[in-house]
């Protein structure tokens, strides 16, 4: 199933951890919805600046599966609207794609992931579907807590 052009579900579902743990990561109808907005107002336009694949390290999480990785609560991995993009071993930079989100999408959060001052280790981004977007800017620290960026 393909939630846009060039993002696949599988790709949204995949998961390490879920496997590992036997953890069932399907989404519900809900979830799927919310993917593909997600995918159409967020991914789609990142994988056609570039012209590239887009790497995603982590994108939709069952409760179970967020428990297991002690993921936050509140976290909207858990409802679809949320993916983590990680570009290493690619000739474009995490740098690029947050930049780029920034300067160009309407999202709900966008977060500078890792302690890296130069370029993120990932960059975590959401699209609410309740359709307002905070256009949240956070940049985690050494201590892993979130500052305004």
């Amino acid at each position: 199933m393909q939630l846009s052009k060039n993002l696949s579900l599988s790709e949204m579902i995949r998961s390490e951890s879920a496997k590992r743990l036997g953890i069932n990561n399907m989404p519900t109808q809900e979830h799927l919805d919310n993917m593909k907005k997600l995918a159409i107002n967020i991914f789609q336009p990142i994988r056609e600046h570039f012209n590239i694949p887009i790497h995603i390290s982590s994108g939709y999480r069952s409760l179970a599966l967020n428990k297991a990785i002690k993921g936050a609560s509140t976290s909207q991995h858990c409802k679809g609207e949320a993916m983590d993009i990680d570009m290493d071993a690619t000739n474009i930079t995490n740098k690029q794609i947050f930049n780029y989100i920034k300067d160009n999408l309407v999202f709900d959060q966008l977060i500078w992931e890792g302690s890296g001052k130069d370029n993120p280790d990932w960059v975590h981004v959401s699209y609410s579907t309740s359709g307002k977007q905070r256009k949240q800017i956070l940049k985690t620290n050494d201590k892993k807590t979130y500052t305004n960026y």
